[in-house]
């Protein structure tokens, strides 16, 4: 059976599973297109089909675009990564770690190479003492929201954050959590420019990513994927809210450096396509080679490595992306050097330097991230790539 046969299949059985109400797939190979695939829909209700312009939320897959922000940054002498976030937000000053004795100082600053390592101590709201400190904030803010209020900008909200305790000693641990979104904060401040309006001019207008943004305008409402969540009874619509993502219909005041973006296949294929050429994207040069090599290379210690999830046995971390170390312990095929991300609906990138190919998913169906169908997908793909099919 041909592999675009193969990976329709793998996509067709996951809709029908209810798993996904719509699925694509993007495979690029030495800058050529190798293989589309899609199945399902847009939008069930209204029956849209999905289609190679569908835009979806990407939540954490916009992480490695704010990494890349970063990195611009540093290799325009902008800022240094040991810089402490207290430099750019006032907030971080003087922070307190939560122990089970009560607080206690810091040992040292937040600096920023901690925020791209997932090492600084913040946290996502969760159950667990340090996470309610975090979701005091996503809840202040989203009540203003709720309010019709626009809510905290960029850097009111993670200044916010910074001044609520940390969940460990910056540098000691590996916590997922909202670095990206300080780290976006700290671009804002450093440039002088609002965080989008960085990011377009940066990226999005030089790589062509015209439906890549913070929020969809009403001329490209019918393209927004609709959002669902898996139930007993099977997929439901899904129209909450998640860590101040939720209504796309304007510009949001908080644009969240790490779970913010909507974007389309053709658009982030565009953002992987000039990381895998390391930089450069139709002879212009976008990023330099070193922040390139050193954006995609792991970063944890030993310590931090281990606290990574299980699902993730192999890969490294760093710079807001995984970085394969060790195929054998991966849980499918895996090729050493690769890097990327994924998102809580499911959207899903990877970069094969050594192939020269990039792997692209994309859907929009709640607490997904890595799925069977994902990897599944990847499987498939690296067979045919190893047999050369691609």
């Amino acid at each position: 059976m041909p592999v675009k046969e193969k990976v329709g299949h793998v996509l067709e059985e996951a809709v029908k599973n209810r798993e996904a109400a719509g699925l694509s797939v993007l495979v690029l190979k030495n800058g050529r297109e190798a293989l589309y695939a899609q199945a399902g829909v847009a939008d069930r209700k209204r029956e849209i089909p999905l289609e190679r312009d569908t835009i979806f939320r990407l939540y954490s897959q916009t992480k490695p675009i704010t990494a890349a922000a970063v990195m611009l940054l540093v290799e325009n002498g902008c800022i240094d990564l040991m810089d402490p976030a207290e430099k750019y937000l006032p907030g971080f000053k003087n922070q307190k770690v939560w122990t089970e004795k009560g607080l206690v100082p810091v040992q040292r600053s937040v600096n920023l190479r901690d925020l791209l390592g997932m090492t600084a101590g913040l946290c996502y709201p969760a159950e667990d003492a340090p996470g309610q400190y975090a979701a005091k904030v996503f809840d202040e803010n989203q009540r203003m929201m709720d309010e019709g209020k626009p809510g905290y900008s960029t850097v009111e909200f993670c200044d916010r954050l910074g001044r609520e305790p940390l969940a460990f000693q910056p540098g000691t641990h590996f916590r997922y959590s909202t670095c990206a979104d300080v780290l976006g904060a700290v671009v804002e401040v450093a440039s002088g420019m609002k965080y989008s309006a960085f990011l377009r001019q940066a990226f999005f207008e030089p790589l062509g990513m015209k439906d890549t943004a913070f929020w969809v305008p009403e001329e490209k409402r019918t393209r927004f994927a609709e959002c669902y969540v898996r139930t007993g009874d099977g997929l439901k619509e899904w129209t909450g809210r998640n860590l101040c993502c939720g209504d796309y219909s304007r510009e949001p005041a908080f644009e969240s450096g790490g779970a913010g973006l909507v974007s389309t296949l053709d658009d982030y294929a565009a953002f992987s396509g000039m990381l895998l050429q390391e930089g450069l994207y139709q002879g212009k040069r976008i990023l330099s080679p070193e922040s390139v090599r050193f954006m995609t290379a792991a970063q944890l210690m030993p310590g931090p490595q281990s606290e990574m999830w299980d699902s993730l046995w192999g890969f490294g971390y760093g710079k807001l992306m995984r970085t394969a170390l060790e195929p054998g312990q991966y849980a499918g095929f895996m090729r050493r050097g690769e890097y990327g991300w994924d998102g809580w609906l499911g959207t899903y990138f990877a970069n094969f330097p050594q192939e020269k190919m990039t792997i692209l998913m994309m859907q929009n169906t709640t607490d997904t991230g890595t799925v069977t169908v994902t990897r599944k997908v990847r499987n498939v793909i690296l067979a045919a790539e190893s047999g050369g099919e691609l």
